[in-house]
């Protein structure tokens, strides 16, 4: 008889976890019969054996937590952790569960852009699905590689000027498995943060592709789109979540009602007003409705973008503390569900009919409208949240659309507008004594005046360059047909482009 010493260890840093003992027999000493048996005993003695290990281990803990203070005194010395310095003065457990939560996140995130491709799609012409679905595709996989490649470094700078910083490759060594942040709570590591915050980046592109969806010229937001995400996104951001001049003044945003959707909706408020209407939408005899093709998919993609906020607002806990996730899921939902009944009441009033796409545009309104503040305002305080963001967006829907802005799908009104009362609700609302409703204020309009005003440079620059809107025939045939050559509907690919 022999014994194989079996040792199992965290992968990549060499950590011991525990040990165990397995005894390992010849053939000759045993049947198949006893095999079974031993089998059996075998999982019985690893099982024992780890329970075994863990209570050796559980023996000193005193002395580790007596050894902590000290540990995390020299990790503010040195300024950055080693894996074996977090484990040992954290808990690996708890690293653990945060960074699992963090990329869970991220992943809830990424499913978001799902939603805004089926929410777009399904709230224009079928002739322009193609090229919807495109452009998400497009935004979604450079804004994550702009991110890494600039981004990243330059919206999480550490000292800077606290209003631009240089950015550079989001990363060291892709073997470095001390890549563990301190910045936040409990920890998490390098590339959970990056891809987290990277799924925010991309989104802000993707609130502008709703806006002038049906008649913008395709290389043209290409171009665009990189751009605003790679660049200006990471420039606002940093004004509060890389401790910037906002972040000093003390103004307050959870997960981005300003910096991710005010500023994505002035951005896409620029574009549509350089842009122009789509061609027919407004006549000598006013606005004339150009109808989404299919509510189904409309309806799709705002539970999908729902489903997401969990992660866009839960993951902004930036831990996996439960007191924090599950209050943030809480709030979340009850402004999503009072923006839509407020929503249906509004379009009730002012159309006289219950419309399904102010329901859902309400549904987003109220998720806009809490995004800021999920954290830091009460379950009821959310509701009245939700409640008037709701009622918001129908009425700005129907103003833009007085002022001849053409917004296909509410982009301007669901981000921009619902973006600014979100933020501005924290000065109201919040249970902490330190947000002002004056710096809110300041915060929203510098973020929001920002993505408006660089949209309108780089926009206009691109129109007087190359134009940035097709032809009345290639508006005409759609969009799928001109720019892609191919229909999203095959069987209907033949019939009159309207």
């Amino acid at each position: 008889m022999e014994v194989l010493r079996v040792t199992e260890t965290i992968p990549q840093t060499g950590t011991t976890l525990r040990e165990g003992n397995i005894m390992k027999f010849s053939w000759d000493m045993c049947s198949g019969t006893i095999w079974a048996l031993l089998a059996t005993a075998v999982l019985a003695v690893t099982l024992s054996g780890n329970v075994a290990a863990q209570e050796e281990e559980a023996a000193p803990a005193a002395a580790v937590e007596e050894a902590a203070p000290a540990a995390a005194a020299s990790v503010e010395e040195e300024g950055a952790y080693s894996s074996d310095e977090y484990i040992a003065s954290e808990g690996y457990s708890t690293f653990t569960v945060n960074n699992l939560w963090i990329c869970i996140s991220a992943a809830l995130v990424f499913i978001m852009h799902l939603g805004f491709t089926t929410l777009e799609s399904g709230l224009t012409q079928q002739k322009n699905a193609v090229n919807i679905i495109f452009k998400n595709v497009w935004i979604v996989c450079t804004g994550i590689l702009l991110y890494a490649f600039w981004g990243f470094n330059a919206m999480y700078p550490g000292d800077f000027n606290g209003y631009f910083a240089m950015g550079s490759w989001f990363g060291q060594s892709l073997n470095d498995t001390s890549m563990t942040t301190e910045a936040y709570n409990a920890g998490y590591t390098w590339w959970g943060d990056f891809i987290f915050q990277a799924m925010f980046a991309a989104t802000a592109a993707t609130i502008v592709s709703g806006a002038v969806a049906e008649r913008v010229k395709l290389p043209v937001f290409m171009l665009f789109s990189m751009i605003l995400v790679g660049f200006a996104y990471p420039i606002t951001g940093s004004w509060k979540w890389g401790g910037g001049w906002l972040d000093q003044m003390g103004f307050y945003d959870f997960a981005g009602s300003s910096i991710v959707h005010a500023f994505g909706g002035f951005a896409a408020l620029a574009c549509a007003i350089i842009l122009g209407p789509r061609t027919g939408k407004y006549t000598s005899s006013g606005s004339q409705t150009i109808a989404g093709h299919s509510m189904p998919l409309a309806a799709i993609g705002v539970f999908l973008l729902w489903l997401g906020w969990f992660g866009f607002n839960g993951g902004s806990a930036l831990s996996a503390d439960p007191k924090a996730v599950s209050y943030v899921f809480v709030t979340t939902s009850l402004a999503a569900c009072a923006g839509a009944v407020a929503s249906i009441i509004t379009s009730y009033v002012l159309l006289s009919r219950p419309d399904v796409s102010m329901a859902l545009n309400g549904i987003l309104a109220g998720l806009v409208g809490i995004t800021a503040g999920a954290d830091t305002v009460g379950e009821g305080s959310s509701i009245v949240i939700g409640l008037i963001a709701g009622a918001l967006v129908v009425v700005s829907i129907l103003a833009l659309d007085k002022l001849k802005i053409d917004d296909p799908v509410g982009a301007v009104s669901v981000h921009g507008v619902c973006g600014i009362w979100g933020t501005l609700a924290v000065g109201l609302f919040s249970l902490s004594s330190d947000h002002s409703f004056t710096t809110q204020l300041i915060g929203t309009l510098s973020i929001g005046a920002f993505g408006f005003v660089f949209s309108a440079v780089v926009f206009g620059a691109l129109k007087a360059a190359f134009g940035v809107r097709v032809s009345v025939e290639e508006e005409t045939v759609g969009l799928d047909i001109s720019e892609h050559g191919m229909a999203a509907y095959p069987a209907d690919s033949a019939v009159s482009p309207a």
